[in-house]
């Protein structure tokens, strides 16, 4: 794998529109939220001019998209208004031959079965390994990135797994989680499993090697990584409960009371990155990014995510500077 880049939320999405528009063979974007707005515009453009040239695009984004839109737990919350907006708009971009799924349409609970994964593959080029969604409040009030990777295998993988998580979401199945190698890197992938998460498992075995821990998610560690944070130089960036809305911030108080950890984020805008670096005895730093929040809920509830894990110093000292910039 050819090294990732480290762009933040308005820089990603810079990039993801210049490769959209000049996208050749494919598009394939996937993300928990997916809203057509005044931030949001121009990359819905460039996914409509990109299937008028003639290239395949697919879209797949999580039902959760309307609870967020119109509440919850609303009978009616697919007919707000901006609910109503975001189904034009998906049917408009089915009439210009764009393939739409919206996944997790029969989950039970709000936060059940959700396909928190965010990734855009356009031809060989790579989008992932971070937390940004396609929607314009979080895009504008959130400390966020993604990570792009000019690999066609990466692409060629990140492409067979989005036909898998359609494939399953269509048929109401889930899989196990499983990983790519490649060299130094790996990739670990979540496939809704209720109970089983690969990323989850790794980050507890690195914490039990690690003497010193940086962990920055928006939500306070939750379950056997919290216990064993307690017994290790640790320290926790999350956001504090007044920074977020109702669901979240009862997540964050439930977490900060059953755990007793305390937060070392004073900034001001929504923490929604998500990464965790990893010292070890003998000095070497792994790194594990992407869209896992390190809560043990997210595992019981079997919500599909996606992470990358290196020791690559180069990928490393990204998020290092990314952590003093934006989360310090």
């Amino acid at each position: 794998m050819s090294s990732p880049k480290l762009l933040i939320t308005a820089d990603y999405i810079e990039e993801a529109i210049k490769a959209i528009s000049t996208a050749k063979q494919r598009v394939m974007f996937m993300s928990l939220m997916f809203t057509d707005d005044d931030v949001t515009d121009d990359f819905v453009d460039a996914l409509e001019a990109a299937a008028e040239r003639g290239v395949r695009v697919q879209i797949a984004a999580d039902v959760f998209t309307y609870g967020e839109l119109g509440g919850h737990f609303l009978p009616f919350k697919f007919f707000t208004e901006k609910s109503r907006a975001t189904t034009s708009t998906v049917k408009e971009l089915s009439k210009k031959g764009i393939t739409f799924n919206w996944l997790g349409r029969f989950s039970v609970t709000p936060v059940s079965g959700r396909t928190h994964i965010k990734c855009l593959v356009v031809d060989d080029v790579a989008f992932s390994f971070g937390g940004v969604n396609l929607y314009g409040k979080d895009i504008v009030g959130n400390n966020d990135y993604m990570f792009m990777c000019k690999d066609k295998r990466l692409a060629d993988d990140l492409a067979h797994e989005f036909n898998q998580i359609t494939k399953a979401d269509r048929g109401h199945y889930t899989y196990r989680s499983h990983k790519f190698s490649y060299g130094k890197h790996l990739v670990l992938t979540d496939g809704g499993f209720q109970g089983d998460s690969i990323i989850y498992r790794r980050v507890c075995e690195l914490a039990r090697e690690a003497q010193d821990i940086l962990l920055v998610s928006q939500y306070c560690p939750t379950g056997k990584l919290s216990r064993i944070l307690k017994t290790k130089s640790s320290r926790l960036y999350f956001n504090p409960p007044e920074l977020a809305g109702p669901l979240n911030r009862m997540v964050i108080t439930f977490g900060m009371f059953f755990s007793g950890h305390k937060t070392l984020y004073k900034q001001q805008r929504y923490l929604h990155a998500k990464f965790m670096i990893f010292t070890m005895p003998d000095g070497k730093k792994v790194a594990v990014t992407g869209s896992h929040n390190f809560v043990y809920g997210g595992v019981l509830a079997g919500t599909r995510e996606i992470a990358l894990e290196t020791d690559d110093p180069k990928i490393v000292r990204q998020l290092e500077r990314f952590f003093e910039s934006y989360v310090a």
